[in-house]
């Protein structure tokens, strides 16, 4: 049952929960609300807020908590859909201890791989036994490494993983960028020793998801300065992968992320008919997607040993998908800061080609590019081995020193 919210006596959590001697002295009252799921059941009606306005505030568990922080805290705030309604969305806000340097805190707005399409794989839920904990444990530790050194980090859960209802748009670049942008907003009313320069950093569908950022973060969010962007294996070319499911003989993880996006489409793309592109066994398959996380379909059930080819109706029209797929594609953006991408050349769920491609099209558009490879790195252990590289370019932006770009003669992930 939807958490009723009353916008008049409200409750000031600082005072109440404990976490008062954790905020900095300047934080703004927020209100407090309900602990457990409960946290993530939006107020009904959602009240009335631009987007970025904080709705409720909680304690995270120790699992989500960021252990060198000196605030740490959920978030649930508002923010937009791509209809332009307004939405409540979850996450997580972290704040170095002690004084702010002059300015602020710096800014990392951190943008997630792939959990699942529904509320219960918000990476802000996670557990110690948790499906997704594989990488969302070590992506927290190094994101606690950066408020150690003095960056305040949010992680926004991103719409239909938090309070919003409904699928998550999976790979649907501009709303996981407002998402990503609007807890930065929700951040600063909680806490404004928090700056406004900021670095947007992400892996794998949250490399995609982090592009997007970038590129629309000047015009959506002009108030804040983006001083540059990170992506690790960012997610792309999802149509080519979709046609390649249409013919492929062999189970394989993309079919996974190819109905993931097929159901995101549908759900908020009413021209796009699930009905005319599956098969009715694969249609009669999709709740198992909507009931669990991504670890749990790729490894459990039907769509682990399903083949791709059988899932699609022959002949299905696939413009409507393939159109939607390109306009989500990274390549094309425009980003007005510097970028850097890393790529493992063992990667087999981001193919090492598509990333090339990307580069490419990056480079061809006049984006300051540093494109790196890592020969020996797969999807997980790109983020280990370009961390260090990585650190010390955001820590280069934040000083102010010119980035460099490789896009002359660009290294290449795919070898023959």
């Amino acid at each position: 049952m939807p958490v009723t919210f009353d916008p008049f006596p409200l409750v000031l959590a600082i005072l109440a929960s404990g976490l008062a001697g954790a905020l900095p002295a300047t934080a703004q009252a927020v209100p407090e609300g309900p602990v457990g799921d409960a946290f993530y059941a939006a107020p009904s009606p959602l009240p009335t807020g631009r987007p970025g306005a904080v709705i409720w505030t909680g304690r995270p568990t120790a699992t989500v908590a960021l252990p060198s922080a000196g605030t740490d805290l959920l978030v649930m705030y508002h923010s937009t859909a791509l209809d332009g309604r307004d939405i409540a969305v979850t996450g997580t806000v972290s704040v170095p201890p002690g004084p702010p340097p002059e300015g602020g805190w710096p800014l990392i707005t951190w943008t997630h791989g792939t959990t699942g399409l529904v509320a219960a794989c918000a990476p802000s839920r996670d557990r110690p036994d948790g499906s997704e904990h594989y990488s969302l444990g070590p992506a927290r530790a190094r994101l606690d490494a950066y408020v150690r050194q003095g960056y305040a980090v949010v992680f926004s859960d991103f719409q239909g993983l938090g309070g919003s209802p409904g699928l998550h748009p999976f790979l649907q670049g501009e709303v996981e960028a407002r998402g990503a942008l609007d807890i930065m907003r929700a951040a600063r009313e909680i806490a404004p020793s928090i700056g406004t320069r900021y670095v947007a950093m992400g892996h794998s569908q949250g490399g995609q998801a982090d592009l997007f950022t970038a590129h629309f973060g000047p015009s959506y969010a002009p108030e804040f300065t983006l001083l540059g962007s990170v992506a690790f294996a960012p997610g792309s070319h999802l149509g080519e992968r979709i046609k390649e499911m249409t013919q492929a003989g062999e189970p394989s993880v993309a079919l996974v992320y190819a109905m993931y996006f097929l159901q995101s489409a549908a759900s908020n793309h009413p021209e796009i008919d699930l009905r005319t592109i599956l098969t009715p066994t694969a249609l009669a398959h999709l709740p198992q997607m909507q009931s669990e996380c991504v670890s749990a379909t790729l490894t459990r059930g039907y769509w682990s040993t399903a083949i791709p080819k059988d899932q699609f109706l022959p002949g299905a029209d696939l413009s409507m998908v393939l159109k939607l797929a390109a306009d989500n594609d990274p390549g094309h953006l425009k980003i007005a800061a510097p970028t850097l991408i890393m790529q493992g050349a063992q990667d087999v769920t981001v193919l090492p080609r598509t990333t090339d491609a990307v580069a490419r099209d990056l480079c061809k558009r006049g984006n300051a590019l540093t494109y790196r490879v890592f020969p020996s790195a797969d999807h997980e252990s790109v983020v280990q081995q370009g961390g260090g590289e990585a650190a010390a370019w955001i820590r280069a932006r934040l000083e102010g020193e010119s980035a460099t770009t490789n896009c002359q003669a660009l290294p290449e992930a795919a070898r023959p």
